[in-house]
């Protein structure tokens, strides 16, 4: 088969990951029918994350995924609790659901926006030209060729679209620290109705849902099921196992022991599972020195990893799909600014190096010794400032760093517009908010919709629920109309 007669698709994602998904679904809005590449036959029901945080549970909410979300009545960085109720302008929300369940929702949705989703099919090369890419793939019927205009590597952090693409993936190792999670019982354990607490006869009381910091390493505890727990413990310096030796619950029960200073009872998981079972030798830190290379993008965790704690990931990695999304649907479609692509990188790189920071201080505040013990005293009275309290919960939101935006820098411009109603957003089109109803300016490719409780005279908001201009309309307005989303503005009488 020569190349000319090889099918084209417009998008092919690698990798069917609630990032690679959620591409998916976010390219069907804006009317692009991508092909999702996933090596396995069937959904991982793996146990992984169990919640998301941030700005991108009120943009699932606006797409009509989600339940509307409330801001969360605490939360934790680097294993030290602060609270957050009564907080004015509290921007942290979270959504209990755990990732099996997520990419249930986000595949169903894709399927819904006619995407076409080819499980066991495994991306194993690609050449990319002027034109688009072709790419080399093993399915279940044997090897064959696909040609894309555009490739998207949503395929982990090792992922092979990084990697073929040359895009470089700098950043540090913490090779002195080791985490062991498991699914267990813990004999004689009441997790007490109403309460995240946990009595456990002869060891107290244990507080669920958060980190928990001693002298000799940090702990979590979580509900996984009917009467059983999700145990981690994290550990720094010691001797570190070997990647080839199995962990067992064992290993775990001697690592809990040592952090807490007394041996808790964990037996093995009841019920049919899957049950975690997993030790992690060191953190890597890393983000993408570039996001793209020609026709082959990055997003997800291909594009960055870091520690957990504060549970940026996924908050993180959906974001970056929602912003690829439109602007790829943009290019394919005919209608793109110049250089609008190019802003993906801009935008969502500083937003991953972020991350990185913030994850890498809050891994840092866990660890054991009196120096970190000093440091967490002085945290400790800057997190009893509201305006503290506002500036971390904004940190792990991800809502303090807003987009560059040309303009007159009005407070809105840049930002993700959290109370933008799920209709129209759901339908994930660019919106001109005006709350008059009087707007003489229209755009061929902009819905304008009239919002009495417009937060502006008028908004324009991009399809990824961030706001591209805010203010009084005049010639700015127009503008930022055909920065984003080209020619098409017309005056109406």
């Amino acid at each position: 088969m020569t190349r000319q007669e090889l099918t084209t698709v417009d998008v092919v994602v690698a990798g069917g990951g609630p990032n690679g998904l959620m591409l998916a679904c976010e390219l069907g809005l804006a009317g692009v029918r991508p092909v999702v590449l996933e090596r396995l036959p069937v959904r991982s029901d793996q146990p992984k994350a169990n919640g998301i945080i941030g700005q991108v549970v009120g943009l699932l909410h606006q797409r009509g995924l989600t339940t509307a979300p409330a801001p969360v009545p605490a939360f934790v960085f680097g294993a030290m609790p602060f609270h957050l109720a009564g907080l004015d302008g509290n921007p942290l929300r979270a959504l209990g659901v755990r990732q099996p369940e997520l990419e249930e929702l986000f595949e169903r949705r894709a399927v819904e926006l006619d995407a076409e989703i080819r499980r066991g099919h495994e991306l194993t090369g690609f050449e990319q030209d002027g034109e688009g890419v072709t790419l080399s793939v093993s399915g279940p019927e044997g090897p064959y060729e696909l040609r894309t205009r555009y490739l998207v590597g949503c395929d982990g952090a090792h992922s092979l679209v990084r990697r073929r693409s040359g895009i470089g993936f700098p950043g540090v190792r913490a090779a002195d620290v080791v985490s062991r999670t498991a699914h267990v019982t813990v004999p004689g354990a009441v997790v007490s109705p109403g309460t995240v607490e946990m009595d456990v006869p002869g060891h107290g009381t244990f507080v669920l849902y958060t980190w928990h910091r001693t002298e000799r390493g940090a702990y979590a505890m979580l509900p996984a099921g009917p009467g059983v727990l999700s145990v981690t413990s994290m550990e720094w310096g010691g001797e570190i196992p070997g990647d080839d030796e199995p962990m067992t619950i064992g290993e775990l029960r001697a690592s809990l022991a040592r952090v807490l200073g007394a041996d808790l009872p964990l037996g093995p998981p009841t019920g049919e599972g899957p049950h975690l079972l997993r030790r992690l030798n060191g953190r890597e830190t890393r983000v993408a020195d570039r996001y793209r290379a020609g026709r082959v993008f990055v997003a997800g965790d291909a594009a960055h990893v870091h520690s957990a704690m504060g549970a940026p990931g996924l908050n993180l990695g959906l974001q970056d799909a929602a912003n690829l999304a439109w602007k790829l649907a943009a290019e394919l479609q005919g209608w793109a600014p110049a250089g609008l692509l190019d802003t993906y990188d801009a935008e969502r790189r500083p937003a991953a190096e972020r991350v990185a920071m913030h994850s890498s201080a809050q891994l840092a505040l866990a660890a054991p010794g009196p120096d970190v013990t000093a440091l967490r005293e002085l945290f400790a009275e800057l997190l009893g400032d509201d305006a503290n309290r506002r500036r971390f919960a904004a940190l792990l939101a991800g809502s303090d760093l807003p987009y560059p935006t040309p303009g007159d820098g009005h407070p809105l411009a840049g930002r993700f517009l959290a109370d933008l109603p799920p209709e129209p957003a759901s339908r994930a089109r660019p919106l001109l908010l005006d709350r008059t109803g009087e707007l003489r300016v229209r755009h061929e490719r902009v819905e304008t919709v009239t919002v009495p409780s417009c937060p502006a005279e008028a908004v324009l908001v991009r399809p990824d629920g961030y706001v591209a201009w805010a203010g009084t309309p005049d010639e700015t307005l127009t503008r930022a109309l055909e920065t984003w989303f080209g020619k098409g503005v017309e005056m109406t009488a």
